[in-house]
């Protein structure tokens, strides 16, 4: 051996060394012929087997399967679940299984393997059977009639040897005994024992026999075994008396053993026996002759020359069959006393013979193929492989290997069995089947092998889910199909086989527009599809196969629906009013058209137009946004309405129309309008009779503006110190709070201020209101005259408080009233009443020179100061208000320059909600030319109210500084058709009916009637008293 192969050899025993941990051995001695379901022995109770897995400490159900091979009847079965052995219907023959003589009593024995799963748990355990004999056979004679020749002259106590008897059974159960039955005192019968245990029995002579006198003895052979019960068998044994013979061949060798390999040739000589026969002439001739006890097998084996005695080859030898061949040969010279030699032929071994491979299957192959799963664990057990060579000693040593690379291997359990089982995990989706072979191999020269194949079909789990072609399906459809219409099919693959890649399809949520063929894949449309309801579908599809259990996976499917034109464009509404504020420069945004369409891309692409030829408006075509191309004066025109054409790019296109007017909002740019009284001269006779509660006056005007731009209020912010008179917000009118004393004789001086709601800031406008407070009116032009000084009265102040002209005047006329009234009874009544009134005026006047002076007025100066403004009688250049004259002048005499002033009104004067007037603004004139423009005096100034239709609708804010100028003559501005009738006293004649503005005018409050004697004095002279009743339209 060389050193690869002693290397190579190293390495296939290290492999192949049988793992103790793994295999193990049970002995039970049992008797043949037992009967059928005898309990013989307990595989778990006996080796101590656990149910529990020491490595993982879990617990199992074993199985116990016995190791058959395919065909064969075994003797032994082995409960699955319990382990437990027990025999069959096959009966147990000891002789049949160990054929041949047989010399020990327990040396005939058979092996059953099983082996215990799952295969976490694999055991291998090799039992062995030993078969014990029992006395089933009885002792037979080679033939039922033995026939043995005698000389005459044989001695006494001669032996002559007869046929042994065989036995199949062993020991006790074998020949014991021979009995000569019917001897005839002639003879008897001894029995010889051979080293090997053998008894062979031999005839004894007793007598001298004569061939004359009784040549023929017949008697019978009787054989016993030692069994119990005991079992025999006879045979007739003729003994034949013949002449004498003086002597017998004798051999030169009794024992004889030869060699001969088995592999010999046939007429080979394996020895050449030589007799010798002292006798001379035909005595002497000696022939050799096979023994009885030969067997017929070894009779056909050899050959023995009856002449020369040798021994030859006669038919191929087979040291496997046969190993030891004992001959008895017999040379007999033609006398009954032959001679005898034993030949023992020893047939060496040859390597002839090539290794046997007993291949047991531990999973049941079906017509020879193992059927594997392939979710079976590695080391799965396969097959249990037993290999043996018939040959001796270096020709019978076996080595076993698979052939090729496949996932199996063979590990040892034994010196000469494997176990077959996995090396690798299986994939029936890479190899559906193996076909290798498993060698074995002897040592000899040269090596015999054999050869066993080994077909193993892996069956297909359910371990592969259907796989799709696309994880995405995208789809493209043109919206209103047909029912029903093909859309595409669905495929999936499954790398299983068989019933685990059959696939059924199914569709998921949100697919109620399609259906979906279960078993083709065929998707469809079940609805019509709106682009416009639903552009996108997204669902998924399941494919699912048959295994068990089911494997799925899923597919998303992505549907869009294409866009067809077929909606028009539409308005979001189909009148689109916008508000706009007068004012707005030109080219600034009124409002935007809102046009939608539901098709999509160049269907939904839309146009818009205006109509008619309208070249007020600019319409943007695409952003919709409409923008002046006029400046708005919602005097002159409230509204604009055109209409408007939406179209689309679609092939056709569609089209659709909107209305769109744009109303113009008022903007706040209209200060209030006096329309009564009539000028700023006027005033009211107000008696001393005049009842708390009654109309003294009243204070009317016209806003051109609109909504709460138009709504007016009225308030006295100056004159009204001592809380005489009162002004309704409203309505204007001017009442008495308290009966009217003779302090308060003289002219009473009111401004009041006219404001409008407006937002954010109101516009104003102030008047003046002179009340006359007095019983008569003795000189309207003495009246006039006092109303004219007061205009050298700044409005802030009260018009007694600036100079003491007027109180002078008062007193010079009572002096000149006493002096007239001394004269004429009458006169001096009425001048006495007179007086009466100057001195209840006076004192009226002093009370509000000592009130005003809180606020308004200078420091009281002394009577030498007021004696020197008497003489004066001007205003002192160095006040701190500009003052203005006016006069009945006409209204283009340059008298009338405008004189600017700055007039700061007390807190508690001003208008609580309205603020404080901003006097140093110049306002606008709203009285017609000719008036007298009282915005000399006082100013007015209120921001434009803003109003924003849109984000990007730019507004202009304009301020309005306006101051109502009245005039002179009985004249009122406005678009009045008639003045409503009211009762008052006015040193003009006016008597107007109800009126209207473009504005609006608010209906005033009614007014409690109450009846009032009037007085009414005019620039031309004195009228009559009059009774009217007073009521507020």
């Amino acid at each position: 051996m060389n050193l690869v192969d002693f290397y190579l050899l190293a390495a296939l025993l290290a492999f192949f060394w049988p793992d103790p941990g793994v295999a193990q051995e049970l002995i039970y001695p049992i008797r043949e012929e037992l009967q059928e379901n005898i309990l013989i022995g307990n595989i778990p109770k006996d080796l101590n087997i656990s149910r529990t897995n020491a490595a993982t400490g879990m617990t199992a159900n074993l199985v116990y399967r016995l190791v058959s091979k395919a065909g064969d009847k075994p003797l032994l079965r082995v409960l699955s679940s319990t382990g437990e052995i027990y025999t069959t219907s096959n009966r147990i023959d000891r002789e049949r299984l160990c054929p041949g003589p047989s010399y020990e009593e327990n040396e005939c024995s058979f092996e059953i393997e099983v082996v215990i799963l799952p295969n976490d748990y694999f055991r291998l355990i090799k039992i062995k059977i030993i078969v014990k004999d029992t006395n089933d056979n009885a002792p037979m004679f080679p033939s039922p009639v033995i026939n043995i020749s005698i000389p005459e002259n044989t001695l006494i106590n001669s032996r002559f040897a007869i046929p042994s008897a065989t036995d199949p059974d062993t020991g006790f159960n074998s020949v014991q005994h021979y009995k000569l039955v019917n001897g005839q005192s002639a003879f008897g019968l001894d029995i010889v024992e051979t080293p090997e245990g053998e008894k062979w029995p031999q005839l004894i002579v007793q007598q001298n026999l004569d061939r004359e006198q009784k040549d023929t003895y017949v008697m019978k052979v009787k054989v016993e075994d030692g069994g119990s019960p005991q079992k025999s068998s006879t045979a007739i044994l003729q003994v034949t008396v013949t002449d004498v013979n003086d002597n017998k061949p004798v051999f030169k060798e009794n024992q004889i053993e030869v060699h001969i390999p088995e592999n010999a040739p046939v007429g080979t000589s394996v020895v050449q026996l030589q007799a010798t026969d002292a006798d001379v002439g035909a005595n002497a001739d000696v022939r050799y002759v096979f023994g009885a006890q030969v067997s017929l097998a070894a009779k056909r084996l050899f050959a023995l020359n009856s002449t020369s005695g040798l021994i030859t080859v006669q038919r191929p030898l087979d040291r496997e069959e046969v190993a030891i061949h004992k001959l008895s040969v017999m040379a007999s010279d033609g006398t009954s006393s032959p001679a005898k030699a034993t030949v023992t032929i020893n047939v060496t071994d040859v390597n002839d013979n090539p290794p046997n491979i007993d291949l047991r299957y531990i999973i049941n192959p079906i017509n020879g193929t193992v059927f594997l799963s392939e979710k079976d664990p590695i080391n799965t057990k396969i097959a249990l492989i037993t290999v043996s060579d018939k040959d001796t000693d270096v020709n019978g040593k076996v080595i076993c290997f698979i052939e090729r690379d496949v996932p199996f291997h063979l590990k040892a359990v034994y010196d000469n069995q494997y176990l077959l089982e996995t090396s690798s995990l299986l994939d029936y989706e890479g190899t559906k089947e193996y076909n290798f072979k498993i060698v074995a191999s002897d040592s000899g020269k040269p090596s015999l092998n054999q050869t066993a194949l080994v077909r193993v079909k892996l069956e297909d789990e359910n371990d592969n889910p259907p796989i799709f072609s696309q994880p995405v399906i995208e789809l493209v459809v043109m919206e209103n199909n047909k029912r029903g219409s093909f859309l595409t099919t669905i495929s999936a693959a499954d790398e299983d086989s068989g019933k685990n890649a059959e696939i059924v399809y199914q569709l998921g949520p949100n697919a109620s527009f399609f259906d979906l063929d279960r078993k083709t894949g065929v998707l469809t449309a079940s609805r019509i599809f709106d682009r416009e309801e639903q552009e996108r579908f997204l669902f998924t599809v399941t494919a699912r196969d048959n295994g068990t259990p089911p494997l799925q996976s899923q597919a998303a499917v992505i549907v869009t629906v294409q866009d067809e034109n077929d909606n028009s464009p539409k308005f979001t509404h189909n009148h689109f009013q916008f508000f706009v504020s007068e004012n707005l420069p030109k080219y600034s945004t009124v409002g935007v058209i809102t046009v939608t369409d539901a098709d999509a891309g160049e269907n939904a692409a839309v146009t818009l137009s205006i109509l008619s030829h309208n070249e007020n408006f600019i319409l943007d075509p695409y952003s919709g946004v409409i923008k002046s191309n006029v400046s708005f004066d919602r005097e002159q025109q409230s509204s604009y309405t055109f209409d408007v054409r939406a179209e689309d790019n679609g092939r056709p296109p569609s089209y659709s129309a909107a209305k769109v007017t744009i109303n113009v909002i008022d903007v706040n740019d209209n200060t209030p309008v006096v329309i009564y009284p009539p000028s700023n001269t006027s005033f009211k006779l107000v008696p001393l009779s005049a009842i708390p509660g009654s109309v003294v006056a009243e204070v009317f005007a016209l806003d051109g503006d609109t909504g709460m731009n138009a709504e007016l209020k009225y308030t006295i912010v100056n004159g009204n110190n001592k809380g005489l008179f009162r002004i309704d917000p409203v309505t204007g009118n001017i009442t008495l709070e308290e009966k009217p004393a003779l302090t308060d004789i003289g002219l009473h001086r009111l401004v009041v201020n006219i404001s409008d709601l407006g937002y954010p800031k109101s516009l104003h406008t102030l008047i003046m209101v002179f009340l006359y407070v007095n019983d008569t009116v003795g000189n309207v032009t003495y009246v006039h005259d006092l109303i004219q000084q007061t205009m050298e009265t700044p409005l802030d102040r009260n018009i007694g408080e600036s100079n003491e002209t007027y109180q002078s005047r008062d007193y010079l006329t009572i002096m000149i009233a006493i002096v007239t009234g001394a004269m004429v009874v009458i006169v001096v009544i009425f001048f006495t009443v007179l007086v009466r009134c100057r001195h209840a005026s006076r004192f009226k006047a002093a009370q509000r020179k000592k009130q005003g002076a809180e606020w308004m007025s200078p420091n009281q100066e002394s009577k030498q100061n007021k004696k020197r403004k008497r003489k004066k009688r001007k205003s002192p250049k160095s006040s701190l208000l500009n003052f203005v004259t006016i006069g009945e002048t006409k209204p283009d005499d340059p008298v009338h320059e405008p004189i600017n002033g700055t007039i700061s009104l007390p807190a508690e004067l001003e208008e609580p909600g309205i603020g404080r007037f901003d006097w140093s603004a110049v306002p606008t004139t709203t009285f017609k030319p000719g008036s007298p423009d009282l915005a000399r005096h006082y100013k007015s100034a209120s921001p434009q109210s803003a109003f924003h239709l849109k984000a990007d609708t730019p507004v202009s804010v304009k301020k309005h500084h306006v101051v109502q100028e009245l005039p002179l003559d009985n004249t009122f501005v406005g678009g009045c058709d008639t003045l409503s009738k009211r009762s008052s006293t006015s040193s003009d004649h006016f008597s107007a009916s109800e009126c209207s503005s473009q504005g609006g005018v608010k209906t005033r409050a009614p007014m409690h009637s109450r009846q009032v004697q009037v007085v009414e004095y005019t620039c031309n002279g004195f009228r009559e008293p009059r009774i009217e009743t007073g009521k507020d339209t």
